[in-house]
């Protein structure tokens, strides 16, 4: 545990805090005898924090937006894909307590459940050492991406509706090309056409991402 504390730049003085924000649910009910408790009460504490911190910090440093455009960034750095990503920086899944089955099934890999458990560390932290821990950790691991996030959250299906709007007969519409992977990491390819003709291509790992990066691809070419 001493190399992820380092990552997170935080000691716990109660380091069974950060093995119970590490435990699967699948991992404590095989372990039931030892009194070993699953991550999820953390996770759902975790989630209430991180949202709080972030819609304060972009309250606060961006007094230019309106709701709607607060509403967007906040939701593309509390997503399962962004918690995902801080999960890889910290070498998480390694660190993960699983049952069996979870191991067995790729659960080290398992987005769900690397964002869960980023969740749950971030409410460990804070019962261990305060809002003010908490705050670093976030500020550190997620709000650090704020620009790179708010430019993914820009909604290009809407820009690209009103691009091809500004003359009358033009129709859009999106179809799934292909989508590959396992079930826990499916990837989608949507294309985006015009009036039956292709106009932009992506991929995303649900189909309304593919579907936003398809559309970003089209007011790539038409801009």
């Amino acid at each position: 545990m001493k190399d992820l504390e380092q990552k997170l730049n935080y000691t716990f003085r109660s380091p069974a805090l950060l093995e119970n924000a590490l435990t699967h649910s699948s991992y404590a009910n095989e372990h039931r005898e030892s009194g070993a408790l699953s991550n999820e009460r953390l996770e759902f504490l975790g989630d209430s924090i991180l949202g709080l911190v972030v819609a304060e910090h972009l309250y606060r440093m961006r007094p230019d937006l309106p709701e709607g455009d607060l509403t967007r960034i906040r939701a593309a750095l509390v997503c399962e894909g962004s918690l995902v990503e801080v999960a890889h920086r910290l070498g998480l899944g390694e660190h993960l307590r699983l049952g069996k089955g979870e191991l067995v099934g790729g659960g080290r890999e398992r987005p769900s459940i690397q964002a869960d458990a980023v969740e749950a560390i971030l409410a460990a932290v804070y019962l261990d050492g305060g809002i003010g821990q908490v705050r670093k950790l976030i500020q550190t691991l997620i709000l650090e991406q704020e620009t790179e996030k708010a430019a993914a959250s820009r909604d290009y299906k809407t820009t690209l509706q009103e691009l091809v709007q500004r003359e009358s007969g033009k129709t859009l519409s999106y179809h799934l090309i292909a989508e590959s992977g396992p079930d826990h990491a499916k990837q989608f390819t949507m294309e985006v056409q015009l009036n039956g003709e292709p106009l932009g291509m992506g991929e995303g790992r649900s189909k309304k991402e593919a579907e936003q990066a398809a559309a970003k691809a089209a007011v790539a070419k038409l801009g």
